[in-house]
């Protein structure tokens, strides 16, 4: 499994204190089921703690997401900011899906290099 950020959803997670350690365990915990909202065509909804808090009043991040290859965040906002994403953010993200979780090795090595995603070390745990 590779776990990757794009440059926008770093910034998002830097300003608000979200660390690596937070996003790597929400996809462990995807990894296991549990999956926070399954919104199709390859976008799944995961909540991320606020630092020192709890899950339920923390943010919520839109990953694009394949079991046991990739996961790529993409989007970030906090409940009490936003309180869902509307259909044509869905279908953007959709079709994003399409496209970043069908890159190929060499095309995302280039988008890492670049500095368009970031990789995230991830073990699985």
């Amino acid at each position: 499994m590779h776990v990757y950020k794009t440059k926008g959803f770093t910034r998002f997670a830097r300003r608000h204190g979200i660390d690596d350690k937070a996003l790597t365990e929400a996809i462990a915990r995807a990894e296991r089921g549990l999956i926070d909202a399954d919104l199709g065509g390859g976008v799944i909804k995961q909540r991320i703690p606020r630092p020192g808090q709890g899950r339920s009043g923390g943010f919520r991040t839109i990953v694009l997401y394949r079991t046991q290859t990739r996961a790529v965040f993409v989007d970030g906002f906090a409940k009490s900011d936003q309180d869902n994403i509307d259909d044509d953010d869905l279908e953007r993200f959709r079709a994003l899906a399409t496209e970043f979780l069908g890159y190929n090795a060499t095309q995302v090595k280039k988008l890492v290099k670049a500095g368009v995603w970031i990789e995230v070390e991830f073990d699985g745990t």
